[in-house]
């Protein structure tokens, strides 16, 4: 304190000015935080201030750096109370300077000081409050202004876009300076503040000055209504924007765990593909051996070619049985795959009309799941039908073997009867034999030929149902390209205080173009897995026909040995349990790519509502800012008319009329 006191002191010595004490007691006050602002209000009011002690108290406020740092670099002070100092011509011209320069200072009292005496030091304040961007709050009252101060101020709040109150009391105005500030007011949208008591403006001047500002007033509630309103949107917006990336990233974690378990997958059929590759190789080392061992066993042909006829019928009733539930199967197989086409058309067409009817969707789609469901148990059934026909064929084996022990028995007492007939009949035997041979070559090189334009229908069949996907798919992508187009020439129309508001709506539009990209993707993935799918069906197939045909030598080279016949029927076993492993397998990765459409049908579903919400803001967004403008060109109406009213009935309207 004591310092601060030392260097007014100094100062004034400097420019050789007397000091005040009510100035210094009030300045420690205002140090010491007994001013009313808490160090932000400047209290002045009362002191007589000359110009050599102004210019003494900006050098101790350059000095000090606590309290202030003078009054053209402030930052400090916001209220500023000069009442009754006397200021008059020079005063209004540094206060002019100050207003220029500082932007700190929110409210400003100027009562008591003579400023509109001289108009040119006036002009000048007014200049410098012209180029100020921080007061708020101006007190001019009993300043002794005329109607050409007036006419500066209203040149000032023409230009001046903060001023928000203005206190005009007790001054000389009159009728021309309220003109002049009412038509001020006509370009001013700030002003919402106007005290003009005691100036000689009448009465109807006075209620046009209260509608002006009245109409600014209402305006700034608008403005905030709306600012606050907009502030709400973009968190909102926000707030949806971080749902969306968080959607996105939960998303992807999906669809790479998806990656990584079709990859697994992808590698154990690979690694039971080879295991077959294997077996089929040992398979064909015991079918040579066999072969050796037939070369060895040709003498003991001729006794058993009784037992290989009967043994041969119940084969060939066994693999005509085998062919019949292939075929049946088959068909069934086919059925399931037009069911899954016909599914498939039903679901696209039911998501191109989405956008018309959503309750319909979620119907259908209700209705595609009992679809779905009714299959697996459809397939659940083929299984249990499958199981059971494999059960009847192991009886059946059984039953063949128990007849072939039996004949075996009968043989064994024949043999005996007819060795001095063997010769005869091994002529006979061995000719027909041929022909049998021939007749079954014959018959399965007919099959095979069947079996290879079955093959060929099905591969055309698939390739179609494949075109047709595609187009089906290429067909929503236009439609959505169509859409977003549309959307995006609705979303250009409006106006620029809703630029944020679409920036976002875009971006959202955006994400969601990227997810259904990404949804594209999978959908082609889904369909890649499908015909990699396909092909290891195939491969089983011809796997199977390979083995069926493999199976089908064995038996006519191998009829004899009914030891090796119980290994290979083993084997058979074996690898029939393999295929049904592999069966299950196909069946599971058909219903995670199946849970895998939905659920993604499910996301675009989620993202078409939000931005069919966003759209419903916009549209409200729009009706709120229509009513506004309405409301606003009403109230100008309504300005015009009275202004035009009053200049109507008022004298210099009576003068100016014979004139014109």
């Amino acid at each position: 304190m004591e310092e601060f006191r030392r260097t007014y002191l100094r100062a004034c010595k400097e420019a050789g000015v007397e000091t005040q004490e009510s100035v210094l007691t009030q300045l420690l006050q205002e140090r010491r935080g007994g001013g009313a602002g808490g160090g932000a209000r400047l209290d002045l009011s009362g002191q007589s201030l000359s110009a050599d002690t102004c210019c003494a108290l900006g050098r101790v406020f350059q000095n000090d750096t606590g309290l202030l740092s003078g009054f053209f670099t402030n930052t400090t002070v916001k209220v500023l109370d000069l009442k009754g100092n006397n200021l008059r011509s020079t005063g209004a011209e540094v206060l002019g300077k100050l207003l220029a320069r500082n932007k700190t200072i929110r409210a400003l009292v100027l009562e008591w000081n003579a400023l509109g005496m001289w108009d040119e030091s006036f002009s000048q304040f007014c200049e410098g409050l012209s180029a100020n961007g921080a007061l708020t709050q101006l007190d001019l009252r009993n300043n002794q202004i005329t109607h050409q101060g007036a006419s500066e101020l209203a040149t000032v709040l023409k230009r001046n876009v903060t001023l928000g109150a203005l206190d005009l009391r007790w001054n000389n105005v009159g009728l021309l300076g309220g003109r002049s500030l009412l038509e001020a007011l006509q370009h001013n949208q700030t002003l919402v503040q106007l005290e003009m008591a005691g100036n000689n403006v009448p009465s109807d001047a006075l209620k046009a000055l209260e509608q002006a500002t009245g109409h600014n007033s209402d305006k700034r509630s608008l403005l905030t209504e709306s600012r606050s309103r907009t502030q709400v949107l973009s968190k909102e917006i926000n707030i949806l924007k971080q749902e969306k990336g968080r959607q996105y990233l939960s998303l992807m974690e999906t669809i790479d765990r998806q990656r990584e378990e079709m990859g697994r997958s992808s590698r154990s059929t690979s690694v039971h593909v080879g295991q077959l590759q294997e077996a089929l190789n040992e398979r064909k080392s015991t079918v040579n051996a066999l072969t050796a061992k037939l070369q060895m066993a040709e003498a003991a042909l001729a006794l058993s070619e009784q037992k290989k006829q009967d043994v041969g019928e119940l084969l060939l009733r066994i693999r005509a049985e085998k062919e019949e539930e292939r075929e049946c199967y088959g068909r069934e197989r086919k059925k399931e795959q037009e069911d899954s086409v016909l599914r498939e058309g039903k679901l696209l067409r039911d998501l191109q009309k989405l956008t018309e009817a959503n309750g319909q969707l979620r119907n259908k789609v209700e209705d595609s799941e009992r679809r779905c469901k009714a299959q697996q148990q459809q397939i659940f059934e083929l299984k249990q039908e499958l199981t059971n026909s494999t059960a009847e064929l192991k009886l059946r084996l059984a039953q063949a073997e128990d007849r072939l022990e039996m004949e075996k028995r009968r043989s064994k007492q024949t043999l005996e009867d007819s060795d001095a007939l063997r010769h005869k009949e091994v002529e006979h035997v061995n000719r027909h034999l041929e022909e049998s041979e021939r007749a079954l070559q014959d018959r399965i090189f007919k099959l095979e030929t069947q079996r290879i334009q079955l093959e060929e229908e099905l591969s055309r069949s698939k390739a179609v149902c494949v075109t047709q996907r595609a187009e089906a798919e290429e067909e929503l992508g236009r439609v959505r390209a169509q859409a977003r187009l549309e959307e995006q020439e609705q979303v250009a129309s409006l106006e620029d205080k809703l630029r944020a508001a679409r920036q976002s709506r875009q971006e959202a539009l955006g994400h969601c173009s990227q997810q259904k990209q990404t949804i594209g993707e999978l959908q082609a993935k889904q369909g890649q897995q499908r015909l990699e799918a396909d092909g290891l069906r195939r491969r089983v197939e011809e796997l199977q026909q390979e083995l069926s045909g493999k199976d089908q030598e064995r038996v006519a080279e191998v009829s004899r040995v009914r030891v090796e016949l119980q290994e290979q029927m083993g084997h058979l076993q074996v690898e029939r349990t393999a295929q049904g492993g592999l069966k299950e397998r196909i069946s599971a990765l058909e219903r995670e790519m199946k849970a895998l459409a939905s659920s993604h049908r499910e996301a675009l579903l989620d993202k078409e509502s939000e931005c069919s919400s966003l759209q419903e803001r916009l549209r409200l967004r729009d009706t709120e800012i229509q009513r506004m403008r309405e409301d606003e060109a009403q109230r100008a109406s309504y300005l015009h008319s009275a202004v035009l009213a009053y200049v109507q009935g008022s004298p210099l309207g009576h003068y100016a009329s014979p004139k014109k």
